[in-house]
């Protein structure tokens, strides 16, 4: 047997005082670096990308179950931080919004809004906060909005006679079809002081024109993700093609409203429009670091027709949804405002501060059913921390409403529509109760929210007070079908066709 080779000791510890050293470095390595957050495992090239459905927020939720409410993923070469909790979203959208109020440079929605540097898609900057303060204060001001009654009031009343003549046959209405043509109308005369009836207009082309740039917007362009080859990618789809067919048409309609109203002779409306005030503006500009010019105005036109109109249509289209499905639940919402309104034979603006019950069937509705599932992406525009974890400028921060909308951490039974869980409640929708924020908060709130839910009250309420409703065909309330359509908004897959009985 051979002799067993023993190490010099001096060799010895030389080797294990080497290997603690090691060690202790390596310890103390770990608790200096930074965290980093959780994300689930990536492909090469792609990222996670191949983990997103059609319906991104309800891929997003899955992943969050198992990777937490802030995580990390890498669609395609982008860094994108989801967060899909109410306290989580705080943090993002109030202790950290100037880091991240910035708008990622998306291919869609960036082509057909920076031709005209619109303020929903801009980065932050004296820009913005210029257009953001003309929208605040000038169009969508309480004054304002009040003063856009009449149209309201007298377009659903237009709805409501339409409806009437097919609750006389007990026909089968469609009501997304109708929502989407009186939202349609409403946007028209508020905005550009015309109906979409008008001859001026064509209804049926201006509502494809306006689907087909939704849909642009909601697509999929590689160069989002690949930056520096996604672009051919999306030329051999023809996508660059379709926005700039889309854009010379928009830009056509925008021009044409935009000249009628600079048209001496012009029959003045009964109240002023977003384009008067918005040419008021330009005409007696103060501002020299701004000047207000024609691309502007189309700019702002864009994103309050695109905005307005298939937002508001979802939101009741799914009210009435789960409504129906719940026929004690719509029950209470017409007792209330039948009592209310009794024998005057309509439902005025002036009538919606004493339907309590329906404000929590709409804050109910918002919560489960968010016209937009996820809110616009941010930009991080500067390094901040959440939750211990650092977060680099450039990354894309994606708020998934919808998830939040449904956490069980923020509601009891959170899949069931019962909208009695907001009575006594101090919960709005206003972005300062983070559990609800289909409208968004901080900076980048949405403008337009007063004018779209009184456009949604006082619909609502109409469809409630004047019919009463039934599913077609002996359709049972739980066969409805309420799958989600894929793309910007979140509305019903399929039309929800009901019947209508006049109430008397």
């Amino acid at each position: 047997m051979k002799d067993e080779v023993k190490l010099p000791l001096w060799l010895q510890f030389l080797l294990l005082f080497s290997f603690l050293f090691l060690l202790i470095e390596k310890i103390r390595a770990r608790k200096h670096s930074k965290k980093v957050l959780s994300g689930p495992p990536k492909l090469p090239i792609i990222g996670n990308l191949h983990q997103l459905g059609p319906l991104a927020h309800r891929s997003l939720h899955q992943l969050s179950k198992k990777y937490g409410p802030v995580m990390l993923l890498q669609i395609g070469s982008v860094p994108t931080l989801v967060v899909s909790s109410a306290d989580a979203a705080r943090k993002i959208l109030t202790t950290n919004d100037l880091d991240c109020c910035s708008r990622p440079l998306l291919a869609g929605a960036g082509r057909l809004s920076y031709n005209y540097l619109d303020v929903a898609f801009t980065p932050y900057g004296s820009y913005w906060r210029e257009m953001r303060k003309i929208c605040n204060h000038e169009l969508f001001s309480a004054k304002r909005v009040q003063s856009f009654q009449f149209i309201r009031e007298e377009e659903i009343g237009l709805m409501i006679e339409s409806i009437s003549q097919s609750s006389s046959s007990e026909s089968p209405v469609n009501l997304t079809q109708k929502m989407m043509s009186l939202t349609m109308d409403l946007i028209c005369r508020v905005a550009f002081g015309k109906s979409s009836k008008d001859r001026e207009l064509d209804h049926n082309k201006l509502h494809e024109l306006i689907h087909e740039a939704l849909g642009i917007m909601g697509s999929f362009f590689a160069s989002d993700f690949f930056p520096y080859v996604g672009w051919i990618i999306d030329r051999i789809r023809g996508l660059h093609g379709r926005i700039e067919r889309v854009f010379q048409d928009l830009d056509l309609f925008y021009q044409m409203l935009i000249d009628d109203h600079l048209r001496t002779g012009r029959q003045k409306q009964e109240a002023e429009d977003i384009i008067d005030v918005l040419l008021q503006i330009k005409k007696y500009q103060t501002n020299t670091s701004l000047q207000i010019t024609q691309d502007h105005i189309k700019g702002i036109l864009m994103n309050i027709l695109f905005a307005g109109v298939d937002t508001t249509s979802a939101l009741v289209v799914w009210a009435m949804a789960e409504l129906v499905r719940n026929p004690i639940l719509m029950k209470k919402a017409q007792d209330e405002i039948r009592n209310c309104v009794a024998e005057k034979g309509r439902v005025s603006e002036c009538d919606i501060h004493q339907f309590q019950y329906l404000k929590m069937v709409i804050k109910e509705t918002l919560r489960l059913h968010p016209p937009g599932a996820l809110l616009l992406p941010r930009e991080c525009i500067s390094q901040f921390n959440i939750n211990g974890y650092s977060v680099c400028p450039k990354t894309h921060i994606q708020v998934n409403i919808w998830a939040i909308g449904r956490d069980p951490e923020s509601w009891e039974n959170p899949d069931q529509f019962n909208p009695e869980r907001f009575m006594d409640s101090p919960i709005d929708f206003k972005g300062r109760n983070f559990e609800l924020l289909p409208f968004g908060a901080g900076r980048r709130s949405c403008p337009g929210m007063n004018m779209g839910i009184l456009n949604v009250e006082l619909a609502l309420a109409n469809l409630l007070y004047h019919f009463d409703w039934k599913l077609p065909n002996a359709l049972k309330a739980e066969d409805l079908n309420m799958e989600e359509a894929a793309g910007l908004t979140n509305y019903k897959k399929e039309a929800l066709v009901l019947i209508p009985t006049k109430y008397h």
